[in-house]
């Protein structure tokens, strides 16, 4: 099969999470299988293993790419770590890779990026029905700001100042229209194009991301067996802040502790998967073990 995306850190994911023969596998964010792939190739434990996908498009490619006897979920990873916990399963690994994949990134309908001109979309979970272009077209000014800030990590003067312009320039329907709207009336010097963190901050919003982080991490433990380990991949400072703060409640209490940090910085890309692929850069694994 074609293969549609390169899982980032995937030699670091595999020494941190150590599969073994027989050992079972919950992947949260599985997307086009890279890192499902390298880590059921050691284990060959199909039956026992889940992967878990809210994009269609990449259920329909994981159907297709493992056999029969795995189980794959068409959801959201806290709709599916609710599922296997009253199902009582438990897993010897868990991984999440909270990034956008490369595939929702460069088809030009899914409307996550400006180098196209494309219908404001951004929905990981086609299903649902709010769209990016909901999020800038019906909400107020002051709500827009207070998405940017939030979400996009943008100083205040700045995003009021995006959110009126918005706001006086609706509707804005495209991809495009968003981006050059803000190029050319935000005149600041940046590396990166002005519009790139009001795109994650819509997407954070259309998706629940960082509710859907918040909501689930609690839950990861359960769901590890003894001595289970759990990865978790993240692109921005909002969710790896979420996670880094998890990891360190749930391994502060001695003995009692929950998990046992692996890795007590995050594990970032070396320079030769950069070249492979430049997207890894901001990429950072955390790493726990389940002690009880």
């Amino acid at each position: 099969m074609e293969k549609l995306h390169i899982p980032v850190l995937l030699s670091e994911v595999l020494a941190g999470l150590n599969p073994q023969p027989h050992e079972s596998y919950l992947d949260l964010t599985a997307g086009y299988g890279g890192h499902a792939s390298e880590i059921l190739d050691v284990t060959q434990n199909y039956k026992d293993s889940v992967l878990v996908d809210r994009d269609e498009f990449a259920v329909k490619y994981l159907k297709q790419k493992f056999p029969p006897t795995i189980k794959i979920k068409h959801t959201d990873f806290y709709s599916a770590v609710l599922q296997l916990f009253e199902c009582g399963m438990t897993f010897d690994m868990i991984l999440a890779d909270f990034g956008v994949s490369s595939p929702q990134l460069d088809m030009e309908s899914r409307g996550f990026s400006f180098k196209y001109d494309s219908p404001l979309d951004m929905r990981m979970d086609q299903t649902q029905a709010r769209t990016a272009a909901d999020v800038v077209n019906k909400s107020s000014e002051r709500e827009l700001a207070e998405i940017f800030v939030k979400y996009g990590e943008i100083p205040q003067g700045r995003a009021h100042m995006l959110a009126r312009i918005i706001v006086h320039h609706r509707p804005i329907n495209t991809t495009r229209e968003l981006a050059d709207l803000i190029k050319t009336r935000l005149h600041y010097h940046s590396k990166i194009h002005p519009a790139t963190l009001v795109f994650q901050a819509i997407r954070i919003v259309v998706n629940d991301e960082l509710g859907q982080i918040e909501k689930t991490l609690p839950l990861l433990p359960k769901l590890l067996n003894k001595n289970g380990r759990l990865g978790i991949i993240t692109f921005h400072s909002l969710e790896d802040r979420l996670v880094k703060d998890f990891f360190k409640e749930a391994s502060s209490f001695g003995e009692e502790s929950t998990l046992e940090i692996i890795n007590k910085k995050p594990i970032t890309a070396e320079s030769e998967e950069l070249v492979i692929n430049p997207r890894s850069r901001s990429a950072k694994l955390r790493l726990a073990q389940k002690r009880h």
